[in-house]
């Protein structure tokens, strides 16, 4: 039987009692809106995705870790050159940050971004066997990944959930719907998320709430409320930030 703060789906028999922090109480009131939420987004983003652009475990590692404070536009514009350069991690390795750098230095912060993939790779190679490991607590000890971009590569590599990606638009989404509270931190908003939402679908559901703040609920954009999902579940969409 799930108690509050848990959720129970076919797909996960052991709700939430393996992730490493604890959820807050939730009423079933409020999961049952968070559900509508989610099936608003889902009726309005079906197809919603990653839009990084990767064909192997360790190419969306190295495309997340280029994408902190840079958009995925900008790092799929980077990667093609960078990934036939580095078809392997075992090339990567092989190399240096500073051989790296040219492919990557039309995004911000290019020198450290360098840096964390070549350590990041070398790590798989020399400590893994060179697979990405597949779990959070493997994950968060290469260089330039934390949590968002360790949940990224889980759920969309492996179609593991043991967290929610938080980015800007889904902190900003997840206090506008309501589901969190407007001084709530990442760390906060993403516990909240876990205990409310369906486990099965975290990782469908962060693409399709972060679609939806890069298409209708945008940060300086005034005006969503006329959107069916801001209209329906929007907290003052109109008057916060």
């Amino acid at each position: 039987m799930a108690t509050d703060g848990e959720v129970l789906t076919p797909e996960n028999p052991r709700g939430l009692r393996d992730l490493p922090f604890a959820v807050p109480n939730v009423t079933s009131a409020e999961r049952a809106r968070a559900r509508r939420i989610a099936d608003a987004l889902r009726a309005h983003y079906p197809d919603a995705h990653c839009e990084l652009n990767y064909r192997t475990p360790h190419e969306l590692l190295i495309a997340t870790i280029l994408s902190a404070q840079t958009t995925d536009v900008g790092v799929n514009k980077a990667t093609p050159a960078l990934f036939k350069r580095f078809p392997k991690p075992m090339d990567y390795a092989a190399s240096s940050a500073a051989e790296i750098e040219p492919f990557v230095k039309s995004l911000g912060f290019f020198r450290q971004k360098a840096k964390s993939v070549h350590s990041a790779m070398t790590d798989v190679v020399e400590r893994f066997g060179g697979e990405v490991p597949r779990t959070m607590d493997e994950l968060l000890t290469l260089r330039g990944v934390a949590r968002k971009t360790a949940n990224v590569v889980l759920g969309n590599a492996f179609g593991i959930n043991v967290g929610f990606v938080v980015d800007t638009h889904i902190e900003r989404l997840s206090k506008r719907f309501g589901l969190a509270d407007w001084d709530a931190n990442v760390q906060q908003v993403e516990r909240r998320l876990c205990a409310l939402m369906p486990r099965d679908r975290w990782c469908e559901l962060s693409h399709q709430i972060i679609w939806h703040g890069r298409r209708a609920c945008q940060a300086r954009r005034k005006g969503c409320g006329d959107h069916p999902v801001c209209r329906g579940y929007g907290t003052c969409c109109e008057l916060r930030g």
